[in-house]
């Protein structure tokens, strides 16, 4: 990434490939044997959305204009912040939204190839059924985030280096439970809490629409983690349990870890160490890095993957506060349920 203020970053190379291998499981029972997955595919059939026809792509959109409230701007207070003028200003946040839709857009090609893993690996044929719909949803979600990055903001930005790699972690395990707890679970919660915000805040209703497309899918991509989960972890030997909190310690630390304003720092041409203790030490950051969990420690408690290992790690990253958070309510609210 070029280091010059409001340099664009570009991605050095198209292609990426990575060595994936894992169990890929026939099955020969096609009746329902997991509750609740029949219905939840059901509800995939019906909410299905054509991204081309059913959003606004004629809507005009200003790229550095006020798409979300810059009063919750981390860098408010930082010095080099306050010395820029306003077309400056108006450049960075363009740079922060497109920062931030931009590693949305990389999540959902993960997410769509992890969701083509399940098909083959699940070992339920609901849950197969399932998983082709996810599929299906995913390559919509990477189709609107990239025409909105393109032909709205015009700035696409590389994926930051910590989901990349938890990215490659869920593709690459060949445990058919790991791709669930990976994605499922922790990085489609993340997401959720993080549209969810995002539409909550944004004044710009192209944008606004799509998230509110994407959530109701994600929604129940979520839920389809912790049905196709539950019970899984019951009778499960210490070994194998332990396995499973080291993947969920790591990954959450991981995904809380990368929230520190590096890229912004770097593309800017700023101090990486002083953007960084802004972005710990600002009000708005800190709450933002914790609410992006509020959806994923409920659920690990869904499951009985919050053991006192997993609470202690939780509460030194000040987030085992969500354990009791009703999603499902919170989604009734938005209207996704």
């Amino acid at each position: 990434m070029a280091t010059t203020p409001f340099a664009k970053p570009t991605i050095d190379r198209e292609l990426e490939t990575i060595l994936a291998s894992f169990d890929t499981s026939y099955v020969w029972n096609y009746g329902s044997v997991k509750e609740g997955l029949r219905d939840l595919y059901e509800k995939a059939k019906r909410d299905q959305w054509n991204g081309t026809t059913q959003l606004a792509w004629t809507t005009d959109v200003d790229p550095e204009g006020e798409i979300i409230p810059q009063s919750i701007n981390p860098l408010a207070s930082y010095g080099p912040f306050l010395k820029l003028d306003a077309k400056e200003r108006a450049r960075l946040r363009h740079a922060q939204i497109s920062l931030q839709l931009s590693q949305f857009l990389h999540g959902e090609q993960g997410a769509l190839i992890v969701a083509s893993q399940l098909v083959g690996g699940v070992p339920w044929m609901d849950a197969k059924y399932y998983a082709g719909s996810q599929t299906m949803d995913e390559a919509r979600h990477v189709e609107v985030f990239s025409r909105y990055l393109r032909e709205k903001l015009e700035w696409e930005w590389p994926i930051n280096a910590s989901l990349k790699e938890l990215l490659d972690a869920t593709i690459r395990d060949g445990r058919w439970d790991f791709k669930y707890l990976g994605m499922q679970i922790i990085i489609e919660g993340l997401a959720m809490a993080a549209f969810g915000n995002l539409y909550q805040l944004a004044q710009e209703p192209l944008l606004k629409e799509l998230l509110k497309y994407v959530m109701k899918d994600e929604s129940r991509h979520v839920a389809f983690g912790v049905l196709s989960l539950r019970d899984h972890y019951r009778d499960m030997p210490a070994n194998e349990m332990r396995d499973r909190e080291d993947f969920i310690i790591y990954a959450c630390e991981l995904m809380r870890n990368r929230l520190i304003g590096d890229d912004i720092a770097n593309a800017m041409g700023w101090n990486p160490a002083e953007v960084r203790e802004v972005f710990l030490s600002s009000p708005p950051a800190q709450i933002f890095r914790k609410m992006l969990f509020m959806r994923i420690v409920p659920n690990l408690k869904k499951l009985g993957l919050l053991t006192p290992r997993v609470r202690e790690a939780f509460d030194r990253l000040g987030i085992l506060q969500f354990e009791d958070y009703d999603a499902e309510e919170a989604d009734r609210q938005l209207g996704f349920l």
